[in-house]
């Protein structure tokens, strides 16, 4: 059997419980924040934001959109675990900015079935950090949506750029 990276994980792993002391005393973030991000390899948000472990919630997924699934996971995360922030954060040279509904289509002649799931993608991350911040602003499930605030990450600067959301450019 030839080795894999899955196999280097699990020696990392090793490693890494060598050292390893006892978990933090609950699963409730230290700073109350929630993060949405994309899966993008490129973010460390840990790094980028100054965090440590036990900080945050971290949600990621392909783009950092705002999901039903990630509604519930803020959801839980507020109600449950006591988190009062949320920060959304996507980033420039997303791979979504270049996929279409057709990769749909695509997936569904290669394996014979349409994936129920939409694609999500979009063409103007500012636009799309705005309409995350209203997806999230107006859930009726979530009980903190006064600090909620969205920025796109710069891949080739590491630095955030804060988007103003549309209600609060109209004033």
């Amino acid at each position: 059997m030839s080795h894999t990276v899955t196999d280097e994980l699990v020696e990392a792993n090793r490693t890494y419980a060598g050292g390893f002391t006892a978990p933090l005393p609950s699963p409730r973030p230290v700073r109350r924040t929630a993060i949405v991000a994309c899966m993008d390899a490129r973010l460390d948000l840990h790094a980028a934001l100054g965090l440590e472990l036990g900080d945050c919630h971290t949600i990621r997924n392909a783009g950092g959109v705002i999901t039903d699934d990630v509604i519930r996971s803020l959801t839980i995360s507020q109600r449950r675990l006591g988190t009062r922030s949320v920060v959304l954060i996507h980033h420039t040279q997303c791979g979504l900015l270049d996929l279409t509904e057709e990769f749909r289509s695509e997936l569904e002649l290669e394996v014979g079935q349409r994936p129920a799931w939409p694609v999500d993608s979009f063409t103007d991350l500012d636009q799309d950090v705005r309409q995350s911040l209203a997806r999230v602003r107006t859930s009726p499930f979530l009980l903190h949506t006064d600090d909620v605030r969205g920025f796109v990450f710069d891949v080739t600067t590491g630095l955030l750029r804060e988007i103003v959301p549309a209600e609060d450019a109209a004033r």
